[in-house]
């Protein structure tokens, strides 16, 4: 049987007692014999298809699992705060200038002000939230208001 035979063989084995465990080492493992099955294909002695295989595997088990794990570990990011309200709809209480006003924002009330100061949002009209300034929501209508004439 020829090498890269064997090594394709070897990462198939691996490759699939990675899908049973699940441990992403078993995986890694089964890309080094692959390329050292590419090394044998290729023509190169045992003696580099070796060396091909421990280099993979000891940087794919050493550096890439320990890293790939840290990123599989961290919590989703939550928005808290004021943060999550960046996003939401708020619904003027009353006419928000850049004098100020009110709006409800998830059922809460804020002081508002509109994003583009120079934009006039009348009461009852919706707004998305695009920031938060302290205590201040900046808010931009769905519908920009007609002006009237």
């Amino acid at each position: 049987m020829e090498a890269w035979v064997g090594w394709l063989l070897v990462a198939a084995l691996l490759g699939v007692a990675e899908v049973l465990t699940l441990t992403l080492a078993l995986g890694l493992l089964a890309v080094a014999a692959l390329a050292a099955g590419l090394t044998a294909a290729a023509g190169l002695p045992v003696l580099v298809q070796g060396a091909v295989f421990g280099l993979f595997a000891v940087g794919g088990v050493g550096v890439v699992r320990p890293i790939a794990r840290r990123h599989i570990r961290q919590p989703p990011a939550l928005r808290s705060g004021t943060a999550a309200l960046v996003g939401r709809e708020a619904v003027t209480l009353t006419e928000v200038s850049r004098a100020g006003g009110r709006a409800r924002i998830g059922g809460e009330e804020w002081t508002a002000r509109p994003y583009d100061p120079d934009l006039v949002i009348p009461a009852g009209a919706v707004a998305d939230v695009l920031a938060i300034e302290g205590a201040t929501a900046l808010l931009y209508p769905v519908r920009i208001p007609e002006v009237e004439a």
